[in-house]
């Protein structure tokens, strides 16, 4: 019998069934993931990220995932030693069945993807969860970001209007304009990221601190999660304010 016949995570070696040392860290990993809450879909595009193959050749799929995860030979029959242990097994059976828990944790890493912008996100759930929380206990952190640009324009134009009031006699035409552009330029500076600032304030205050990411609530707070080194995330709030920068956030 050829090594490919065996299953994943298994080799022949003088004709007796052992290990495959890479397949079979990889088989525990996929244990461990899925039980811990990841979808097949999060798990294919981790697996095509590694240089370990099901099948030479070939990408990962659903169905090569599906097919390790149903696989009762990996908790050790006799002639195939245990790669998991039988409680490993039973919790991704189980799983299986739960087809409710399956689809929310398929739609909560589509929506941590899709942020993101990156396929790889083991961990991202519990550090945006984190994030939130600790918005949701200090949502006085949320504060729209002062535009320096904007600032000095104005105060350049403010300027100019107390040269043109303070001569005299006074050129009401040019004052009037200029008052007319401050005023413009003041309301602009108001903007939507004031009003939006004050709408996520009020979000957060009326939310108690969440044990699980609820997906609607990301959806309307977070317009991008931002990946930094060692795994560390920001989020970018919808508006424009990033959390996450200092360690105190």
């Amino acid at each position: 019998m050829g090594n490919r016949k065996q299953p994943f995570g298994y080799r022949i070696e003088q004709g007796q069934i052992v290990l495959h040392p890479k397949e079979a860290k990889l088989v525990r990993w996929i244990f461990t993931q899925y039980n811990s809450g990841n979808a097949y879909s999060t798990l294919v595009d981790m697996l095509k990220e590694q240089e370990v193959a099901y099948d030479e050749g070939k990408l990962w799929n659903k169905n090569m995932v599906a097919r390790i995860l149903q696989d009762t030979r990996y908790v050790g029959d006799g002639r195939y030693p245990a790669i998991i242990t039988q409680n490993e097994m039973d919790a991704a059976l189980d799983k299986r069945k739960k087809k409710c828990v399956w689809t929310d944790n398929a739609k909560t890493n589509k929506l941590l993807r899709q942020l993101s912008g990156r396929q790889y996100i083991e961990g991202m759930e519990q550090r945006v969860l984190h994030l939130l929380n600790t918005l949701i206990l200090h949502p006085e952190q949320i504060q729209e970001e002062e535009k320096v640009s904007d600032t000095r324009q104005l105060q350049a134009q403010q300027g100019k209007l107390d040269e043109l009031l303070n001569c005299q006699p006074i050129d009401e035409e040019s004052a009037k304009k200029l008052i007319h552009e401050i005023a413009a330029m003041q309301y602009t500076m108001l903007g939507s990221d004031k009003y939006e600032s004050q709408r996520l304030r009020n979000l957060f205050r009326q939310r108690e601190v969440m044990k699980e990411l609820d997906i609607g609530f990301l959806k309307s707070t977070v317009s991008e999660i931002i990946s930094g080194g060692n795994g560390r995330i920001c989020l970018k709030l919808k508006n424009g304010q990033v959390i996450g920068r200092s360690e105190t956030t």
